[in-house]
């Protein structure tokens, strides 16, 4: 399939996802995960519309950024595990980081930002070993006590395990959600939290039906298979 169809039938799902569960389609904001394509790919991206861009690796997003320069009303989004050694290149050219998944990184952003960071506080609700995160119970604490200046937490995100049951992932999900809701009534400083990042290409339609702001995926929008997303 062409990145267009791709594109179309990414957009159904997220309109058909959305009035499942009663909300407005512009309240998602698709992000094209961008690590397997060139820029010849994501430029036929941002030719179909696309502006939100997101990557995980350090070296490649930056080469990406200068390269696409030119395009100024792309909005980047840092979705990869980021090492603290790499915080100073990286912040000047992201918009969002969805991928705050420790005290260490946060106290780096802190020193080297120059400019309010909008982050994605990073949350393993379903314990897997493997991912990346803080527990629920670590992300309330760590964001009572934080005093962030230049951190802006704008939401949470998760990763949900792989999974064939739609149960579990509405399960995480909703979980994410509740977690959300409770974090924003706290009404904390630089932590207004109103948006979850949540759902990629095997999920998002659920992720959607349990409050997604955000949605991550790349294979859906990518790939030339005619696969079912």
């Amino acid at each position: 399939m062409t990145k267009q169809a791709n594109l179309e039938k990414v957009t159904a799902q997220i309109k058909q996802s959305c009035e499942k569960s009663n909300r407005q389609q512009a309240d998602v904001t698709l992000v094209a995960v961008t690590k397997t394509i060139d820029v010849a790919g994501i430029t036929e991206l941002y030719d179909l519309g696309i502006r939100h861009f997101g990557e995980n690796r350090a070296d490649v997003f930056l080469d990406k950024t200068r390269e696409l320069a030119d395009k100024d009303d792309i909005c980047w989004h840092y979705i990869g595990s980021l090492q603290t050694r790499k915080v100073k290149d990286v912040l000047p050219e992201i918009d969002y980081l969805h991928s705050l998944d420790r005290f260490s990184l946060a106290k780096e952003i802190e020193k080297r930002a120059t400019k309010p960071i909008k982050c994605f506080l990073q949350v393993n609700i379903s314990g897997e070993e493997s991912k990346h995160g803080f527990s629920k119970e670590e992300a309330l604490s760590f964001l009572q006590e934080a005093d962030f200046n230049f951190i802006e937490i704008v939401g949470l995100m998760t990763m949900a395990p792989i999974t064939n049951s739609d149960k579990e992932l509405h399960h995480v999900f909703h979980e994410l959600k509740q977690l959300q809701q409770e974090i924003h009534a706290l009404q904390l400083k630089n932590i207004p939290c109103t948006e979850l990042s949540m759902g990629m290409t095997n999920d998002y339609g659920i992720a959607i039906t349990e409050g997604a702001t955000f949605i991550r995926v790349g294979r859906a929008l990518v790939s030339d298979d005619n696969m079912e997303v």
